[in-house]
This record gives structure tokens, sequence and C-alpha cells, in this order.
């Protein structure tokens, strides 16, 4: 579908990528450069960068939301900063979960925003400075590692072990956002997320070079009905396939996916259709918490559509329970050694 990315980007090399690789090349040269020439903005509060080396979902989501909470168990109040994915707000927005819409803010700042305070704009330095001002003191970077427009005390770069870094090439010919060497230089750990082997060479590319690694699952945080009957689950986010695996793996029997691009914005077609189809298979609706803050974002969305709804909510856990508080102290050990 048209905004997802293409599926040869998670396969082979192949002569569709050799073919794009001239492209690849200068997006690339342009790509290094922003990554390794810029001097992002310092605020004097600690910043976590949660980052991926590629295009689409890797679970960056769910890692800001647990260090967030985490940084609020801490005694900290934490702030989130987003550029806010097709959001159509000039200069700095505070993200009100209850009046604000994706189209305006986007999706991923909409379910933040249920965790901690979360302000978008283009330039995530003066999101960041707004959070400060508003007695935010630790904040987390929701993306950005690329744009390099704000400095990072940690750049913890979310891998997801069921794609990696597909077939290793730079945007167009593959899923980079950048030359791995340069990403890899400016990374300081690594968070695989699943038990997947996709990903196990770049971790082990990265332990050589001297970078931590930790790992991570999504889990459901509430199961309690989804083995009963049988779903039609759907989804409009970077990694569909993560979420159809997170519901089997809970329990749930799907009768019918349906996948969308990342960040799609529903119609009323595409509703009357989940809906037919699913009253016509006798099967119940499910969908992501990202898709589910979209869709109830919507003015115009029929609102029984909505309430037939269920969710599945994930939470990320950590394979080591340590790993989380290492991250966390040592943003806060090199944000004292920068004062």
């Amino acid at each position: 579908m048209a905004g997802q990315a293409p599926d040869f980007w998670w396969q082979a090399p192949s002569w569709r990528s050799g073919l794009l690789s001239p492209l690849a090349c200068i997006y690339g040269m342009v790509a290094a450069r922003n990554l390794t020439k810029r001097t992002g903005a310092r605020i004097d509060v600690p910043v976590l960068c949660i980052g991926n080396y590629t295009v689409g979902g890797a679970g960056k989501t769910p890692t800001a939301i647990y260090f967030a909470e985490l940084a609020r168990d801490e005694g900290f109040i934490p702030g989130i900063v987003s550029r806010g994915f097709g959001g159509n707000y000039n200069g700095v927005h505070l993200v009100d979960p209850e009046t604000d819409s994706a189209k305006l803010v986007g999706d991923e700042p909409l379910l933040l925003a249920r965790h901690a305070s979360v302000a978008v704009c283009s330039d995530r330095s003066h999101a960041a400075e707004f959070l400060k001002i508003r007695g935010c003191d630790f904040i987390i970077m929701d993306d950005g590692f690329q744009s390099a427009r704000l400095y990072a005390d940690y750049a913890l770069l979310v891998v997801d072990a069921s794609r990696g870094i597909g077939n290793g090439k730079i945007i167009p010919a593959g899923p980079l956002r950048a030359p791995l060497d340069v990403q890899m230089a400016k990374t300081d750990g690594i968070l695989r997320i699943g038990t997947q082997s996709a990903a196990d060479d770049l971790v082990a590319q990265a332990q050589a070079a001297g970078k931590p690694t930790f790992d991570a699952v999504l889990q459901a945080s509430s199961k309690s009905d989804l083995a009963e009957g049988q779903w039609l689950a759907f989804a409009g986010i970077g990694n569909p396939e993560k979420f159809f695996f997170s519901l089997r793996t809970s329990g749930a029997s799907i009768g019918v996916t349906r996948e969308f691009a990342d960040h799609h914005p529903f119609t009323a077609q595409d509703i009357a259709q989940l809906r037919d189809e699913a009253a016509l298979k006798k099967l119940r609706l499910i969908t992501t918490a990202k898709d589910y803050v979209r869709l109830a974002s919507q003015p115009e969305m029929d609102r029984s559509f909505i309430e037939s709804l269920s969710v599945l909510d994930v939470e990320l856990s950590f394979t080591d329970k340590n790993a989380a508080k290492t991250i966390f102290e040592t943003v806060l050990q090199r944000f004292e050694a920068r004062q």
C-alpha cells in the first residue's frame, strides 16, 4: 500500500536495491554529513534519545514510555519531545491527549501524551526548552537521532529482532536512514526487541565495536479476553507483523489480518469494509493502541465503531531487570559530566 516500506528492503539484496544504489549513495552522503557535522543544542537537563537505524516500526514508542515511567519512579518529571509525524503545527505545541487530533500533532505524540508531557515541534531543541520551562527535568527524544538538532547525553538505538536492518542498504535502496558505520559511531547503546535472530549480526557488530547491547520483549499488558473467539486484527503501523505476532503469542486466534500504511488516516470506506468483513465472518475487531488513538481523535469517526474495538496494549520488558536502570544512570552521569 502507499506509504509502506517496499518488501525488498527486508529481503536479501536484489537487482532492485542495486538499481537504486546511486540514489542511496547521495542520500547517505547527506545523512552522514548531518550526523557528523551538526552540533546539537544543549539544554540544562538530562536528555535520552530513543532512535533507530531504519525507517519503520522498531519499538521506539513503548521504549520511550518505559523510560518516562522509570524517570518518574526515580523522582524526575519526564517530558517527551517529538517532531510529530504528519502533524500540522507551527512552533511548539504541548499535546493534549483529550482534545488534539492525530492529524494535528501525529499519532505517536497522542499515545505518548497519556504517559508524560509531550511537546511537538519541527525543531526538537525548541520543544525541549519549552518542556524544561514547564518544569520537566528529564527529556526523552522520540526519534531524532539522525537530525542531531538536540544534543543527547545517551543515544539508545532500538532494533526489531524480527527485521534487523533489512538488506543493509541506505534509502531508497534499503531501510537504513544513514550509513551504518556513521550511525554506529554515534550510538551509545543498542536495544534489541524480540527473540528472533534477524538482528544478531548487528548486535555482534555493535559488541565488537564496544557498544553495550540490551534485550527486551513486548508483552501484552492485559490478556483478559484475547483467547475468547476469533479476531480480525488490523494495523497501520511501521511493522504490522509485529502486532500480529504479539497477538498470537498472547493467545489470540486470528481469523483475518488487514495491513495499512504507517500512520494511515482511516476513511469511512476503510471502516465500513472492516466492520462488514468482521460481521460477515463473525470476528471481533482488534487494533494497536497507536491506531486506536488515531481513530478516536478523528471527530468524524463513527463512535459506535470506536466503542466496538478491542486494543492490544503492549509494554516493554527488559530481559535483564537491571539494564534499564543502568541506561538511566548513565544518562544522568553524562549529564553531570557536561555541567
